[in-house]
């Protein structure tokens, strides 16, 4: 009977124990759960309230062209179209330093003896408007010495202005090749200041896609709309048509195509899914235009070189080949070393699948050792076209 009454308090003990240990698991479970939901809930929290300002301006469809007044708070300046008309000595023809698709830009002087560049918008309808709008919501948040700032802009009935910082050596492009009716003359770039070039270029990128949340994709990076300063630095512009990327890793957003003829790539073209490594793809094209001096599309030239991308790719990882595709303006001023290396990176962002190019970040990474290694950039003469910009302009 005694040992019937053990066994029965044995079951009993043990009973009790299983039933404490599954309670315990229980609780810790809950216990490890609530944490997981809290480390959750505050993350997302965390995110949504430092999102950007960038953010909301694009969610936010219902702004109005009345509502960018709010920006002068953010540093932007608000002009008249007569104090415009008057910096740029009544938009004579004379003042005209570049073209863009929705409009001309002018050189000019505001009346406190600023140099700007100040764009006169077509009447584009829709498109050119959303161009305007999305340039003043954008660049009045974005803060990076590597792009082009809006110094402030006009909004009054049809007319619509933005005003830029004043960039006496105009774009990359007119400095790497002849560019059609136009009369300017501007030196050849060395090697030393190409490699800034497209190192500054890529911080430009790498800003937008690496240090806003969610990223910017610009959609039109292109030697044209890489701007240089009076020392040859480099500032990325034009953010017409940028557009807000998918936070989600390795995510895309569907959209128009849009962009120029040589640097869009592929997969955006014949999908329309844009992603960051869509803006890495035409920052590899640039890189070949700094490399080669050639134009992106050229049909003019022999059978098979008429694409930059197609004619070059193969070249840029033979080592023998590679400085065949050199620029002859260079006049062999590099190291074969240095060539291989900007060409491996070159490579890497025109590959035809996306997921082969590198993040902006990694590109770089790269330039920075090339460009240390070099010694100051030598003072190059600025594009003739330029060199009025010390007096008001005229009409």
């Amino acid at each position: 009977m005694e040992a019937e009454n053990d066994d029965y308090h044995k079951k009993e003990k043990a009973t009790a124990v299983t039933i404490l240990v599954f309670a315990s698991l229980a609780i810790a479970s809950l216990f490890i759960a609530f944490s997981y939901y809290c480390y959750i809930h505050n993350k997302v929290a965390k995110r949504l309230k430092n999102r950007t300002y960038t953010e909301k301006a694009f969610e936010d469809k219902g702004n109005s062209f009345a509502n960018l007044k709010v920006t002068a708070e953010k540093g932007l300046q608000v002009f008249t179209f007569k104090q415009l008309h008057s910096a740029t000595g009544g938009f004579g023809k004379s003042n005209v330093i570049g073209h863009g698709a929705f409009g001309s830009v002018y050189r000019g002087v505001l009346q406190d003896g600023r140099k700007v560049a100040v764009k006169l918008m077509d009447q584009a309808g829709k498109q050119g408007e959303e161009e305007f709008k999305v340039e003043v919501e954008l660049l009045c948040r974005l803060r990076s010495p590597y792009l082009l700032p809006l110094i402030g802009y006009c909004s009054e009935c049809s007319h619509k202005l933005l005003v830029y910082e004043f960039m006496a050596n105009g774009g990359l492009q007119e400095h790497l090749y002849p560019i059609n009716g136009s009369n300017n003359f501007c030196p050849k770039l060395d090697w030393k200041t190409r490699l800034n070039i497209a190192l500054e270029a890529a911080k430009g990128l790498e800003y937008l896609h690496e240090h806003v949340n969610p990223p910017i994709i610009h959609r039109d990076l292109k030697s044209s709309n890489i701007l240089l300063d009076k020392n040859f630095h480099a500032k990325v512009s034009d953010f017409g048509l940028a557009k807000l990327g998918s936070d989600k890793a390795g995510g895309h957003v569907s959209t128009r195509v849009l962009g120029t003829q040589g640097y869009v790539a592929p997969e955006y073209a014949l999908t329309g899914h844009l992603t960051t490594k869509s803006d890495v793809y035409s920052y590899g094209v640039v890189l070949l235009e700094l490399l080669t001096g050639r134009v992106p599309v050229d049909m003019k030239r022999s059978p098979g070189e008429g694409v930059l991308v197609s004619w070059a790719l193969p070249r840029l990882t033979d080592r023998e080949k590679v400085v065949e595709i050199m620029d002859p303006a260079l006049e062999g001023q590099y190291s074969l070393k240095e060539v291989i290396q900007v060409a491996a990176i070159a490579a890497m962002c025109v590959q035809p699948e996306a997921d082969y190019r590198p993040l902006m970040a990694d590109v770089v990474q790269s330039l920075v050792p090339l460009v240390k290694q070099q010694r100051p950039m030598a003072k190059a003469g600025s594009c003739s076209s330029f060199h009025a910009t010390t007096q008001s302009p005229k009409a």
